[in-house]
C-alpha cells in the first residue's frame, strides 16, 4: 500500500515538474548573409531544440550547424567546410533569460520581451540582447524573433574572394512552437 501511494505522489509531482518547462525539437532558425545584385545566401534549419523554463523564464536552445540547408548544395558544402568548420564546432547554443517573464500573464495577443543571454558558436561565445515576440497558440507558445549578428565576432572569416558577395552581417530569424 505505502508503495502504491509512493509511486502515485511520484507521478503527480513528476507531472508537475514536466509543466514547468516547455520543449520543441522542431523549432526554425533562417539566416541570410546576402547582398545585392548577388545570388542569395540564405539557409534553414528545422530541427532546432529550444527548452523554456515557465517559472524563471530561462530559455536555452541548440542548432547543428549541418542542420543548415541551402537552396543549392555547394553553398551548403562551403558553409559547413570553410565557413562555420562544422566538423570542429558541431553546433551552436543560446543559454538566457526572458526579462519580466510571467507565464500567466500570456495570452493570444502577442507581447514584445527582451531576452538577454549568450549565443556560442564557432568556438567563440557573445552576449546578445534581442527582442521577442511571445504569444500563446491553440498548440503552446510561439516566439518569434529576428536579430542580427556579425561573422567577425565569431571568427568566422569570409575569404576575400567571395567578399562582395556575402555579407558578415547576417540576419537571424527564429521561430519556435514550444509544447
Amino acid at each position: 500500500m505505502k508503495t502504491k501511494i509512493f509511486l502515485i505522489l511520484l507521478i503527480h509531482f513528476q507531472i508537475g515538474l514536466a509543466q514547468d518547462k516547455l520543449i520543441t525539437k522542431t523549432g526554425t532558425i533562417v539566416f541570410e548573409a546576402s547582398v545585392p545584385s548577388f545570388e542569395e545566401v540564405k539557409a534553414k534549419n528545422e530541427a532546432v531544440s529550444c527548452v523554456l523554463n515557465t517559472t524563471s523564464g530561462e530559455i536555452a536552445s541548440l542548432a547543428l550547424m549541418k542542420g543548415f540547408r541551402f537552396k543549392i548544395a555547394l553553398m551548403e558544402e562551403h558553409f559547413n567546410e570553410n565557413y562555420v568548420e562544422s566538423d570542429t564546432y558541431p553546433k551552436a547554443s543560446f543559454k538566457g533569460t526572458i526579462e519580466d517573464f510571467d507565464y500567466r500573464k500570456i495570452d493570444q495577443n502577442q507581447k514584445e520581451y527582451t531576452v538577454n543571454g549568450k549565443i556560442e558558436m564557432h568556438g567563440k561565445s557573445k552576449q546578445i540582447s534581442v527582442t521577442a515576440k511571445i504569444k500563446k497558440t491553440e498548440k503552446g507558445l510561439e516566439f518569434l524573433s529576428n536579430f542580427d549578428l556579425n561573422a567577425d565576432d565569431f571568427n568566422i572569416k569570409i575569404p576575400n574572394i567571395v567578399s562582395k558577395k556575402v555579407s558578415k552581417k547576417v540576419n537571424v530569424d527564429l521561430n519556435f512552437n514550444l509544447k
